[in-house]
């Protein structure tokens, strides 16, 4: 008997005797992973996609294509955009997994995706700062607010990382006319958990459409677009870091976000007046309430 057919002899399990019998062996073959929460993801992920697989009767040239299309999201990532990101967001995936991982109900803010967009290390700013660094042309925008924890006490020296797309609907990343870090900043709040800080009103933006994602959106009729928000990372010693966006409640496309990302609380009042001047300028208050948990910080999408 050859050595080949002894091996199979002595290990009967491993053959496939049809698809029936695929799965089940996958799964043994992966039961010694030393790592129990990894073994946990994966024996679901292998499970669900083997029923995926059964459930849609994949073709082999639909399998080919889908494999291509993944191998097109990580070449079209690159140093102005996260094209895996992307993804997650359009399918909903990133505002489930914020959803899951957040406290239910309205005694906290609430989380929502980061999107392919933040920047580490945006610059400190002080108290009133404008964080728009170059020629960017808006309506005025005045931002306050105060940040407490869940029992309502003001959390002195929290970091308020903030960040938009300029009015035109370009974060500073994508647009080489506007300087670096335009429209990015880091502000800490005062004693009573305060802080303010000006900018200009962010307009709504289409997601990239240049790669794989937006070819997605086009086969299945979707718009590509999202409502003016304004990005907001707030840091505490003793919390869980809180990643979320706060939306213009007179934005286009407000009630159907490309990213699934607007949720009822996240709805700010952005008040538009006319100064002493007559120009447009706007306001917005909005406060955040803080769990408990632990300070960290995700890995930027992009540099």
């Amino acid at each position: 008997m050859s050595a080949s057919l002894q091996q199979n002899s002595a290990h009967p399990d491993g053959i496939v005797r049809g698809e029936s019998s695929l799965t089940d062996i996958v799964l043994r073959a992966m039961a010694g992973t030393p790592d129990s929460r990894l073994l946990e993801i994966f024996t679901a992920l292998v499970k669900h996609a083997h029923a995926f697989v059964r459930e849609t009767r994949i073709t082999e040239e639909e399998f080919e294509k889908g494999i291509d299309f993944l191998v097109r999201i990580g070449q079209a990532t690159g140093p102005s955009k996260n094209e895996g990101v992307l993804l997650a967001d359009l399918l909903g995936i990133s505002t489930l997994v914020s959803l899951l991982n957040s406290r239910r109900g309205n005694e906290v803010t609430a989380s929502t995706l980061l999107g392919p967009f933040w920047r580490a290390n945006a610059p400190r700013c002080n108290p009133g700062d404008d964080i728009v660094r170059g020629a960017t042309e808006g309506i005025p925008l005045l931002v306050s607010g105060r940040v407490t924890d869940d029992k309502g006490r003001p959390l002195a020296g929290a970091d308020v990382d903030v960040w938009q797309a300029s009015p035109v609907g370009y974060y500073e990343n994508q647009d080489p006319d506007q300087p670096d870090m335009n429209l990015r900043g880091l502000f800490t709040t005062d004693n009573d958990g305060r802080f303010h800080f000006r900018t200009v009103r962010p307009a709504g933006y289409p997601v990239p459409t240049d790669g794989p994602c937006g070819e997605l959106l086009h086969a299945q009729k979707r718009h590509p677009y999202r409502p003016a928000h304004l990005h907001f990372m707030i840091s505490a010693s003793g919390c869980k870091t809180l990643v979320t966006q706060v939306f213009a409640d007179d934005s286009e496309h407000l009630n159907s976000d490309a990213v699934f990302a607007v949720l009822e609380q996240l709805v700010g009042n952005f008040e538009q007046y006319t100064d002493a001047s007559g120009k447009p300028c706007a306001t917005l208050r909005y406060d955040f309430v803080l769990e408990p948990g632990i300070r960290t910080f995700p890995t930027p999408p992009i540099p």
